[in-house]
């Protein structure tokens, strides 16, 4: 079944915020599980990675799965040649959706192991929507205008100076979202999680 379908555990479920990235290319949605483990990054986004446990997310039946992969990939930091490298690995895993009696394998995207975060939290229900209905994602505390500024930013080159008013600037400091280089703001690693989020 691995061929044209997808297991989604965060932001690219139905009804998360990078959905739409896929929406026009899903032709069926179930619910489903995956053995693993299911952590909480400081941004407030999950991360999927091998070890005994239960992950609850989709089963995402795709069209034109070639296509629409490629961009997942880049989405999700994938390199076909250089997977050691990449962000997450797109791996075959068994997965078991709603209602079948015994697991399919279908594509996922595990974080690789060495970019886990030493102050990634585990999700102990491995379920990203309750986890993130009792503590939403960071990105989902900002006001428009703080996430504004942010995307403003993160697009913008090294030497370009983006102006701030002085409320935004203290909150997004205190968030440890930015910094001040002294003539000039840029974002944190922390801030640039952001960006990639709201991107």
């Amino acid at each position: 079944m691995s061929k044209n379908t997808l297991f989604v555990y965060g932001s690219l479920m139905q009804g998360m915020v990078h959905h739409n990235k896929l929406a026009a290319m899903v032709k069926e949605i179930k619910p489903a599980t995956c053995e693993g483990v299911l952590y909480r990054l400081a941004v407030g986004y999950p991360a999927l990675v091998e070890g005994p446990g239960t992950v609850k997310g989709e089963l995402l039946v795709l069209n034109n799965f070639k296509e629409i992969i490629k961009i997942i990939d880049e989405f999700e930091g994938y390199s076909v040649t250089v997977p050691e490298k990449s962000l997450h690995l797109r791996l075959e895993k068994p997965i078991l959706a709603e209602g079948a009696k015994k697991p399919s394998n279908s594509f996922v995207y595990m974080l690789n192991p060495v970019k886990l975060p030493k102050d990634a939290v585990k999700i102990e229900s491995g379920d990203y929507r309750s986890s993130m209905a009792a503590q939403p994602p960071l990105s989902n505390q900002l006001s428009d205008s703080q996430k504004r500024y942010i995307l403003k930013l993160g697009a913008s080159s090294g030497r370009d100076i983006v102006p701030i008013n002085l409320d935004i600037y203290r909150d997004l400091l205190n968030k440890g979202l930015i910094v001040d280089k002294g003539r000039r703001l840029a974002l944190t690693n922390l801030g640039f999680d952001v960006y990639k989020y709201l991107a």
